[in-house]
């Protein structure tokens, strides 16, 4: 999908219209942190993926057993 110059004049126009010009750079810093907080997240979850392995029933966590086994206090 791309755009053309005439599309991006259009909605550029719609978003001073739907929100003035004074109330448009807030939008724009508020799209761009949930861009960046969904991207942060989104990443986060590849990384989490790909510490855990699955061993049949039992899940490791970057060498970890994460499933509660072996968790006692040994004094």
């Amino acid at each position: 999908m791309h755009l053309g110059a005439g599309e991006i004049a259009l909605l550029i126009v719609l978003a001073l219209i739907l929100f003035g010009a004074k109330r448009l750079p807030q939008v724009g810093r508020a799209a761009g942190e949930a861009i960046r907080e969904f991207k942060s997240a989104f990443n986060g979850v590849g990384t989490l993926k790909d510490d855990v392995k699955m061993d049949g029933e039992h899940a490791t966590v970057a060498g970890k057993q994460a499933d509660g086994e072996g968790t006692e206090n040994k004094t």
